[in-house]
């Protein structure tokens, strides 16, 4: 996972830092799938640095390294399992349609898929989740943000992203199987609005 050790809370306002594609990746990569021992030892020596203009990050950041140092990779998978597979369906779906309509396969991924398709995404053959799981739309915004075209990260944060990501990692935070990752939708949620501000205060 490529992400630098000392981590600069504050450096996600520099629009030129490669710091949010690093953030938007671990994020996709933790709620794809459950940390391995690698993942997990990597988060636990994480070092981190920020100032009180930052406090909700560098807070996020802490609690998900505690976390991390505490988590065996099998408690992660078995959260992960509880969390968003389970036995029919998880505790918590973690996809836009269903947040957005109260059902899968809806409008909202009928959209996110031509937005998609414009922007030149195509879906994985190997890929099982509609395209509006958290952790694809994650996915694409590193990858736009790595294009390094604001406005078009902008467009497809606000359509797809922002209106449903906040009740998402507030649900996650309130699961019942939730350990681990209650401190990885802490970070995501401080993150995205962060995110949020940034894309609806600036002129595109």
């Amino acid at each position: 996972m490529a992400m630098q050790e000392m981590i600069n809370v504050d450096d996600i306002s520099n629009e030129e830092n490669p710091l949010r594609h690093h953030i938007y990746s671990l994020l996709a990569h933790l709620l794809r799938q459950a940390p391995d021992e690698s993942t997990l030892a990597w988060l636990a020596t994480l070092e981190t640095d920020g100032d009180e203009h930052s406090a909700g990050m560098a807070a996020a950041w802490s609690v998900l390294k505690l976390s991390a140092k505490t988590t065996r990779p099998v408690q992660a998978a078995d959260e992960y399992q509880l969390l968003f597979i389970g036995v029919g369906r998880g505790e918590v779906m973690p996809f836009g349609s269903w947040y957005l309509t109260g059902s899968l396969m809806e409008l909202p991924l009928v959209l996110l898929r031509q937005d998609l398709r414009q922007l030149g995404f195509e879906r994985q053959e190997d890929t099982k989740e509609p395209e509006d799981h958290i952790a694809a739309l994650l996915e694409v915004m590193a990858m736009l943000v790595e294009e390094g075209d604001e406005t078009q990260q902008a467009a497809f944060f606000n359509r797809h992203v922002a209106p449903w990501f906040e009740t998402l990692f507030t649900d996650i935070k309130r699961a019942d199987a939730a350990v681990f990752y209650t401190a990885v939708a802490e970070l995501a949620q401080q993150f995205l609005m962060i995110e949020k501000i940034r894309f609806t205060q600036r002129p595109w």
